[in-house]
């Protein structure tokens, strides 16, 4: 009897076993099933899924680079500034805008216009009206202050003819670094638009004037003057914009001792705002202008920086300088923008006796009553000039 019950005991913990071993493959077949049947997309949702958590996309991010750029007007080289600088061995000592270098310095880029031509030595110093200034004064603006874009394009650059116009060229060719634009010696050179680079950012540099004071050059290609070629300076501006991230564009316009542009200034500035222009830096009228934004801050207008330096009265005394950080923004699609931040501008006074000696160009940041006395009162008035036409123009913020 008690053998018997062992048997039956055997057989039934045997009979339990093999029932979780059939539930067990019963449910495993069914769950294999349901995986087999179940939706395709499902399935690729649950697979990315885990290759997400395994390894995740980093996504792209845009790359940014920037560079900076310093403006300054009219050098209009009065012969009392020479004399001012003389050693007297037929060298001289320029000193008068060191003030100005050591604000220009921060930055990359170094503009001025250079209103007198430096035609050549032998052909003696000459002032108003016809001007022809040493050509150690283009060392002093750029071996010295760092100067590197110069505009020639104005009403003196045929004050000495084709052979003073001829020297100039060949003297801004052979200083390394330095773009300039305005006057050229062949069609090929009128044609070409000058291209640099800094820091990733291509920048094109175009420079043209009103006129050349009645004188007319022997070639066409001479000069960049704009009266009657207007199409032909917006077409190549637009131009400019394929071959380059920024486009800059001297303008020598305007009416001499004017503080408000003119309406010709004004709409060429919109039309080379909308031809793709991104900095207008404007010269000639001998005294300061507004500063605007166009195209809602897309471009930035300098209608008149004034003079740089000149032996000239009154308003023509007062000057600007300016300087702005160029950021551009390269996206992972390839679109590239182009942001004009940090504008500084300054007004500045040409300081000199009342005999044109101890010529100093001094920022209002640094004034006193001794170089100007009452000088608060002018910088207010001045600074009402420049953000006359844009109220959100800050100035006196280089300090």
């Amino acid at each position: 009897m008690k053998k018997k019950r062992k048997l039956r005991k055997g057989m039934i913990w045997k009979l339990v076993l093999l029932f979780v071993l059939f539930v067990c493959a019963t449910l495993g077949t069914a769950f294999g099933i349901q995986y087999l049947f179940q939706d395709k997309d499902e399935k690729q949702v649950a697979q990315t899924s885990v290759v997400n958590e395994a390894a995740p996309t980093p996504t792209a991010e845009p790359i940014t680079t920037s560079t900076s750029l310093f403006m300054a007007g009219d050098a209009l080289l009065h012969t009392t500034i020479e004399a001012d600088a003389a050693v007297g061995d037929g060298t001289y000592n320029f000193t008068l805008l060191d003030r100005i270098g050591r604000y220009a310095q921060p930055y990359v880029l170094r503009y001025y216009n250079q209103e007198t031509i430096l035609g050549g030595d032998d052909l003696g110093i000459h002032g108003y009206p016809t001007f022809n200034g040493p050509q150690s004064w283009g060392d002093y603006m750029v071996d010295t202050l760092g100067f590197n874009m110069v505009s020639t394009a104005n009403n003196h650059c045929l004050d000495m003819g084709t052979y003073g116009l001829t020297n100039s060229v060949n003297y801004w060719k052979s200083k390394e670094g330095v773009m300039m634009s305005g006057t050229y010696l062949s069609q090929e050179e009128y044609d070409a638009i000058p291209v640099g680079e800094s820091n990733g950012i291509r920048y094109a540099f175009l420079s043209y004037c009103h006129d050349m004071n009645g004188l007319l050059p022997e070639e066409p290609y001479y000069v960049s003057c704009y009266v009657g070629h207007e199409e032909e300076l917006l077409n190549k501006v637009q131009q400019a914009k394929t071959m380059a991230d920024l486009v800059i564009v001297a303008m020598h316009w305007g009416v001499e001792y004017q503080t408000t542009p003119s309406e010709e200034q004004m709409t060429l500035a919109q039309q080379l705002a909308d031809a793709g222009a991104d900095i207008i830096i404007g010269d000639h009228p001998h005294c300061i202008q507004p500063v605007q934004w166009l195209n809602d801050h897309k471009t930035i207008c300098f209608y008149a920086m004034g003079n740089l330096v000149a032996a000239q009265y009154d308003l023509s005394r007062i000057e600007l300088m300016a300087g702005l950080t160029i950021q551009k923004t390269t996206w992972p699609d390839g679109h590239v923008d182009i942001e004009l931040q940090d504008l500084k501008t300054e007004l500045m006074y040409c300081y000199a006796t009342e005999s044109w000696r101890n010529f100093d160009i001094i920022p209002f940041c640094e004034m006193d009553e001794e170089h100007l006395p009452g000088w608060q009162s002018v910088y207010e008035q001045y600074k009402s000039v420049v953000q006359q036409m844009d109220d959100s123009i800050v100035v006196g913020n280089f300090g």
